[in-house]
């Protein structure tokens, strides 16, 4: 697969195939006319008297020093010498992959000013699966994603380390040199549009939100399976309640959760043994606060769009002529993955109750104590719950915004920043935290289905979704009810199987298509 990088009209799904699936990026036509002409510009300005910032002058607090002809070349590439200052893990493939992938399709927009041969130098760089270390440490979020930008465009320059297609990390030069690359000689103000953006942040909220897209929908699976398992009642789900409060997020919830209960013989019985008026919150609200989340989500991918369609630079080529600006101050985006990871801290949050609910005997209507074969000689999940807690409560303390947050850098010149990277790294590590608690919530509602069902006397059965769910996540390695066992295995294949997307493909395949 190819991506053509045009002056504008870069997607998600192109994101994505670059970043995840390796795809070989080249540049349109209209993209080197675009370049070129951008660059004829800065080229007249550097040959003029006056001093223009980033072509003939220091930067951030130092632009104050005019630059002569004959240092510039050294400027522009100490600048990104000196801005590859990152500390810390390595970040990962896919993140680094999605930052020059955004990096190439804002100098191809033709408002940066850097040359058509440099941009086919990075595109080489990325067809040939190398990929510069990048640290975790080293971003506020403005001037954009400077440090992570800058270990991208040492490697350009064949120097700092890089990773190789084989995983091996040595020096940039010689991996250059053995895929034919030539390392680039940075002219006026190429160094600086190599590192003013904020690629980084939106690289890694589009993979977000495509990850974040996956999991509600298997988190409104989840919850109808623990609504079937616990005798609750569908009516709560019904499209004339919803359409009461017309949030799309809830309706598309509630869609969802009575697609997969369609046929379920378990439903509708609350009113049984153990009489109740309403199921609880967990159960009932589960369309309100999942839909709150996709909401949320929908803000959040209008926001990345934006940012998608932007030429973030500073200075800018523009109209023939080159302006500051302030564009690549990183808040729209802080905001959003700050947003993310509340949404993604609270649906956890209902998630673990409903789990907690379906192992509590006084609360299950007719379970046996967490879900055990054997209650007493076995423990069941009682230890499954904990480590779902565990995992809530990490991401409750993720949840906690990046993005209010600002220390003064570059003396004061850059007084107030965005520290949307910090936000975007902690977004990436509660969507993992999410993925596992509604694993362990379809580990349990799995689980429980099955002793309800050989729960005699009632003939009751699962609905045809439930059955396909519990069919596939037992062809993938997630054990069904028994005696204690090492349970951290199965769980780890609940996650795989809820992270693939086994689970919506398992019910879809019984309750039709799924938002």
């Amino acid at each position: 697969m190819q991506i053509l990088v045009r002056p504008s009209g870069t997607s998600f799904d192109d994101v994505i195939a670059v970043a995840r699936h390796g795809a070989r990026v080249g540049l349109s036509d209209e993209a080197l006319a675009a370049m070129a002409a951008a660059r004829r510009v800065v080229d007249g300005l550097a040959a003029g008297p006056e001093p223009v910032y980033g072509v003939s002058t220091g930067f951030g607090a130092l632009a104050v020093r005019h630059i002569g002809p004959e240092l510039r070349e050294r400027l522009q590439r100490n600048i990104v010498r000196s801005h590859a200052a990152g500390l810390g893990p390595r970040v990962e493939r896919e993140v680094v992959r999605a930052l020059m992938f955004l990096r190439l399709k804002t100098v191809a927009s033709g408002h940066t000013g850097v040359r058509p041969e440099v941009a086919a130098t990075m595109a080489a760089v990325l067809n040939a699966g190398l990929t510069p270390v990048v640290h975790e440490h080293g971003s506020l979020g403005c001037s954009g994603d400077l440090a992570p930008l800058a270990h991208c465009a040492l490697t350009l320059l064949g120097e700092g380390e890089a990773e190789g297609p084989d995983g091996t990390v040595g020096p940039a030069g010689p991996l250059l040199a053995a895929h034919g690359i030539a390392p680039v000689e940075l002219r006026e103000k190429e160094g600086l549009a190599l590192l003013n953006g904020t690629d980084g942040m939106l690289g890694m909220l589009i993979m977000a939100c495509a990850d974040l897209g996956r999991l509600l929908t298997s988190a409104d699976v989840t919850a109808a399976l623990t609504l079937e398992a616990l005798l609750g009642t569908e009516r709560v789900l019904a499209p004339e309640l919803h359409a009461l409060r017309p949030h799309p997020g809830q309706a598309a919830s509630a869609a969802n959760m009575l697609r997969v209960l369609a046929g379920s013989g378990l439903t509708g019985h609350h009113q049984d043994d153990a009489p109740r008026v309403q199921d609880a919150y967990s159960v009932r609200c589960a369309p309100q606060v999942a839909g709150a989340a996709r909401d949320t989500l929908a803000h959040a991918r209008t926001v990345a769009e934006r940012e998608l369609a932007a030429a973030v630079d500073n200075p800018v080529v523009v109209d023939g002529r080159v302006e500051s600006n302030g564009n690549f101050h990183g808040a729209p985006l802080g905001y959003v993955l700050d947003f993310l990871a509340i949404a993604a801290a609270d649906l956890a949050s209902i998630t673990e109750r409903r789990t907690d609910r379906l192992l509590d005997r006084n609360r299950s209507h007719g379970l046996p104590p967490f879900l055990a074969e054997d209650a007493g000689v076995d423990s069941g999940l009682m230890i499954a719950q904990y480590t779902q807690a565990a995992l809530v409560g990490e991401l409750k303390r993720l949840a906690v915004p990046a993005s209010v947050d600002s220390i003064p850098s570059s003396a004061m010149q850059e007084d107030h920043v965005s520290m949307g990277w910090a936000a975007a790294r902690k977004l990436r590590t509660a969507v993992d935290g999410l993925g596992r608690v509604v694993a362990v919530e379809l580990y349990a509602a799995t689980r429980a289905l099955e002793l309800r069902e050989g729960l005699a006397g009632r003939g009751l059965r699962p609905g045809p979704a439930a059955l396909a769910v519990i069919g596939a996540a037992r062809a993938a390695g997630v054990a069904g009810r028994g005696e204690d066992r090492y349970l951290a295995p199965d769980l780890a294949a609940a996650e795989r199987f809820v992270r693939g997307g086994g689970l919506i493909e398992a019910a879809e395949s019984a309750a039709g298509p799924l938002a």
